[in-house]
């Protein structure tokens, strides 16, 4: 089981290169991550792996069981006028109604059910929308800022569950959260201009399933991703 990025190659408008040869392997599943400073074009090379762009050159390769990669930001917006329930009643079938229930409690949102989402504060939108992606079917689901605006320590509590209630599947999470990147992700591919050569640099966090840690590894390891951009 794994996801393969091969000499994945694309520019807008045929002139302006984003990437150039780019080659990275997912090899088992779990929660991984796509860092890099802003601009190296993460949203756009998730957007390529989940089949929403097309690169000029280069194939993805996704060997984990079921066909599907899926995308999900946190600039996606359900419609305003119905309420949390309504929404998941729509989209969610009537024997999850448990799952979901239960996941909004740990997600600390139990309180936004009969909520309208327009009057959810962006953390809240956020957190809703990842559930409903969170019970879809995919073999890897690419969460770009989805735990944007989301206070640390929820955020840690939900990678945490997300590891714990899904090992089977791929999570590839794009976060500027190094901290939240190295302590909890398994494989992390550090995407740099393409200016540089290599372009992508794959390191291991230290994919923690609680969070005690050894503050000396966890620290080189940031080092280790920062110098790497």
């Amino acid at each position: 089981m794994y996801i393969q990025c091969n000499n994945i190659s694309c520019s807008y408008n045929k002139q302006y290169q984003i990437f150039k040869n780019v080659n990275f392997e997912f090899s088992r599943p779990g929660f991984h991550a796509l860092f890099g400073e802003s601009g190296v074009g993460k949203s756009t090379l998730a957007k390529i792996m989940s089949g929403l762009m097309l690169p000029d050159h280069g194939t993805i390769i996704n060997e984990s069981g079921s066909s599907q990669i899926i995308y999900t930001t946190n600039q996606e917006r359900l419609p305003g006028w119905q309420t949390v329930q309504m929404h998941y009643n729509s989209v969610f079938p009537e024997h999850t109604c448990d799952n979901w229930q239960h996941m909004m409690n740990i997600f600390g949102i139990d309180h936004c059910l009969q909520s309208k989402f327009n009057h959810l504060s962006l953390g809240q939108k956020n957190r809703v929308n990842l559930i409903r992606y969170l019970f879809q079917d995919y073999s890897a689901l690419i969460m770009d800022e989805s735990l944007a605006n989301v206070d640390e320590n929820m955020r840690e509590k939900i990678i945490l569950h997300i590891k714990k209630k899904f090992p089977e599947k791929f999570f590839i999470y794009i976060s500027h959260h190094v901290r939240e990147i190295c302590k909890f992700c398994d494989q992390i591919v550090v995407l740099r201009s393409v200016n540089h050569s290599p372009q992508s640099i794959q390191l291991n966090g230290q994919n923690l399933l609680n969070n005690t840690i050894d503050s000396g590894k966890l620290k080189e390891n940031m080092l280790e991703i920062v110098h790497a951009t």
